[in-house]
């Protein structure tokens, strides 16, 4: 009884070896490669596989997703002998199960060297200051030399990323003071430019100021000359009305005997405003002769109406 029970148990454990020996399941996004016998037979995809026991292996696991493989830092050179830290991470895929176990002993490890030697070799030919703007650039370099080289292992380069770009504390420094004085000499040139914007200004002020003060003295003086015009114009008509109505009174009936008593009237009064005021004056001899005076007067006003009349007979 207790032999039955022994091979009973080597019976069930010799079982649960050959189903775990043949019995696979492959995960969702995953392919195992079985060799038998040392030797590719196939690739399982995702799924619930038998094996045959003892003969048939897996020998490699494969993962289709998209890996991330970080790039230690490592120390490069610029074209301008300027030593610095970069690292990165690189992200690949695998794209064939099959290249991917037999084409490479290990494609993490090859696609991280061959990263950092062709990081190296694209940072050797750019320079220091042109190495922070061109980080896209060196990244599409990365991914070009890699993909091309990991075309026999099976496996995709999707992308590479620089992840930081560490210059030495010293080129920092010299870089911190480089930036400092261009933001001093931007500063000093901005005010400048408002100092010699602000003098422009003013003195462009000042110019409109005096064109205005000279435009206004010009129509002030303008002004006043047409109003001494006009005064003189309106005086002249006033005087030409004046002596108008002069020869139309003397024209009159009566007119003329009214004009010489007018101008005996202002002789004596101009006489005695004459006696009143000096002490010494001249008199004529004829003192007593107003008469004679008066008709001097008068021939004189004859002679300047006959003249006017032959101007108006001229014209």
């Amino acid at each position: 009884m207790d032999n039955m029970l022994v091979g009973v148990g080597v019976l069930v454990a010799f079982v649960i070896v050959v189903l775990v020996k043949t019995a696979v399941v492959v995960p969702q996004r995953s392919e195992f490669v079985i060799e038998r016998l040392g030797k590719y037979r196939t690739t399982l995809e995702a799924g619930f596989h038998i094996l045959i026991p003892f003969l048939d292996k897996v020998a490699y696991k494969r993962s289709l997703k998209e890996e991330p493989i970080d790039i230690p830092a490592q120390t490069c050179i610029t074209s301008d002998n300027v030593t610095m830290e970069v690292d990165g991470v690189l992200y690949l895929q695998v794209v064939n199960t099959k290249q991917s176990a037999y084409g490479i002993d290990n494609y993490h490890f090859a696609a991280a060297q061959l990263a950092q030697t062709s990081l190296r070799s694209a940072i050797g030919k750019i320079s220091l200051d042109n190495s922070f703007e061109a980080r896209e650039v060196l990244n599409q370099q990365v991914v070009n030399a890699l993909d091309e080289a990991a075309q026999n292992w099976g496996v995709k380069v999707l992308r590479y990323e620089i992840k930081d770009l560490q210059p030495p504390r010293s080129v920092l420094d010299a870089m911190e003071k480089q930036m400092k004085a261009e933001r001093e000499k931007r500063a000093d040139i901005a005010r400048s430019e408002g100092e010699r914007q602000s003098l422009i200004n003013r003195a462009e002020g000042e110019r409109a100021e005096a064109i205005a003060l000279s435009e206004g003295e010009k129509m002030k003086r303008i002004n006043e000359a047409e109003g001494r015009a006009e005064e003189i114009l309106k005086v002249a008509e006033a005087t030409a009305a004046g002596l108008r109505s002069v020869a139309e009174a003397l024209s009159a009936p009566g007119g003329h005997e009214a004009a010489n008593l007018d101008v005996a009237k202002k002789y004596l009064e101009e006489f005695g405003k004459l006696a009143k005021e000096n002490n010494t004056m001249i008199v004529p001899g004829n003192l007593t002769d107003v008469s004679s005076m008066v008709a001097t007067a008068m021939s004189t006003l004859d002679h300047t109406k006959v003249k006017k009349a032959a101007e108006k007979t001229t014209a």
